[in-house]
């Protein structure tokens, strides 16, 4: 069931979800309805989350085919690069007819004065332990023939973070085609976070000239609440590629979360 919302939530949940409509999200009526609830990013932007930990319990893994972050450490010294962020990446997969109705969560009425609307999610919902496996391969398949045309050129690719290298490269050209592709399959690149000049920040790296180094390396310790466990978890999460440090090291702490 939905847990109960503050009316300043409640109206923050329909106005965030004003913007998914327009993604084609659908009326619902299916028995799988699992709460959602929000949060307010750094940016001071509200985030809508879909609490599946229920739906996630019952599904098979999808093991990732790419086991960790890539490197930038082996692109030839003075390569040109430049690098992309995908726009709203999960909310331009689709998912199958099939399974959209496990997807479903309710927006309660004020004071319960009529019923909730229910919908459900038809594209990639965050908070599906597969979306970013899913999202990864359908990336890697999209930026194929991209890759088939310019073999000659480095194609760093994670999630929604894409990195371009190349000797004497034709950026502006290589950009062009990238956005092209990408375009066709319904994939568009956050012109704010087109990175062309140095220092370019690529996933946990800082590539400035000749240089890589991480980008963030502090983790704070001081633990208090369980918002503080989610931020521990983000920083080991962020210099784990690293260290040695395994998943099961970190099992106890995500117990607690």
């Amino acid at each position: 069931d939905q847990w109960p919302l503050s009316h300043d939530r409640l109206q923050i949940v329909k106005q965030l979800f004003d913007k998914q409509l327009q993604a084609g999200h659908m009326p619902s009526t299916s028995p799988w309805n699992t709460p959602i609830f929000t949060i307010l990013k750094k940016s001071g932007k509200w985030h809508l989350l879909h609490d599946l930990r229920v739906i996630n319990a019952i599904m098979q893994d999808m093991r990732a085919l790419q086991p960790g972050l890539p490197p930038p450490v082996m692109i030839p010294k003075d390569w040109d690069l430049f690098i992309v962020d995908l726009k709203y990446c999960f909310f331009t997969i689709p998912l199958h007819p099939e399974d959209t109705e496990k997807f479903a969560f309710s927006i309660p009425a004020v004071n319960k004065q009529e019923s909730a609307n229910r919908f459900q999610w038809v594209v990639l919902p965050q908070g599906m332990k597969n979306s970013p496996t899913i999202c990864q391969n359908f990336v890697a398949w999209v930026l194929q023939p991209f890759r088939q045309k310019y073999p000659f050129l480095f194609v760093y690719h994670f999630m929604n973070d894409i990195l371009v290298a190349g000797e004497n490269l034709e950026a502006n050209q290589v950009l062009t085609d990238l956005k092209d592709m990408l375009d066709h399959k319904a994939l568009k690149i956050a012109p704010e976070k087109i990175q062309q000049q140095s220092p370019w920040n690529y996933l946990i790296w800082q590539i400035n000239g000749n240089m890589v180094r991480p980008q963030k390396v502090t983790i704070h310790t001081n633990i208090r609440t369980l918002t503080d466990v989610q931020k521990l978890m983000g920083d080991i999460q962020w210099v784990q590629p690293l260290t040695e440090m395994a998943n099961d090291d970190l099992q106890p702490l995500m117990e607690l979360l």
